[in-house]
């Protein structure tokens, strides 16, 4: 498994929750890339900034792992939720480790970006931060799950929440992953 799995799969587990609220009537699915498929590699390719073959093998690494599954209807590769859930509270933070780095502008990740803004009052002066040129919070540095994700986050607000939530779990001590896991758990499980 590579990191860019995990990024990959809570992609398209966005996706599938923007379509299901279009098909409520409650928001259009909004298609951030040319074509009409979403799941497409192509789509893929140009929401997150990984490459069409790095996405074929991730979902095919994904599918062997049993983290993921291929559509039999649509053909399209779809997450096992609980599994992932469990692999990212349970693992992520032993297989990917995150060490905060230097002070750098960026865009807020863990508790400090904007979504989870206030649900933890930290102790720490500093918030983390992912390095982008255009970012305006200064804080440490945290290497996201993969180099393209303070892009691709910018285009989808469920993603940067969801791998927020995923470097809250890889930097947290045991009460900010507790609350991180039940936040992930109410997004992705429903529960």
């Amino acid at each position: 498994m590579k990191s860019q799995d995990i990024v990959i799969l809570l992609k398209l587990i966005s996706l599938q929750e923007q379509e299901q609220e279009q098909e409520q009537g409650a928001a259009r699915l909004r298609l951030e890339a040319q074509g009409d498929d979403p799941y497409s590699v192509r789509n893929l390719e140009a929401s997150l900034g990984i490459s069409k073959t790095e996405v074929n093998e991730s979902i095919k690494r994904s599918v062997s792992s049993g983290i993921a599954s291929k559509d039999r209807e649509l053909g399209r590769p779809k997450p096992s939720r609980r599994n992932l859930f469990n692999f990212i509270v349970h693992g992520l933070k032993f297989t990917f480790p995150a060490k905060p780095g230097s002070m750098q502008r960026g865009i807020p990740t863990a508790f400090a970006a904007p979504m989870l803004e206030g649900l933890l009052v930290s102790a720490g002066n500093y918030i983390y931060v992912w390095p982008h040129a255009s970012g305006r919070e200064m804080g440490q540095s945290v290497d996201p799950l993969f180099k393209s994700v303070p892009e691709a986050v910018q285009k989808d607000e469920r993603l940067y929440e969801y791998l927020a939530l995923c470097d809250a779990i890889r930097l947290g001590n045991q009460r900010e992953v507790g609350l991180a896991s039940e936040r992930l758990s109410t997004r992705i499980l429903g529960k």
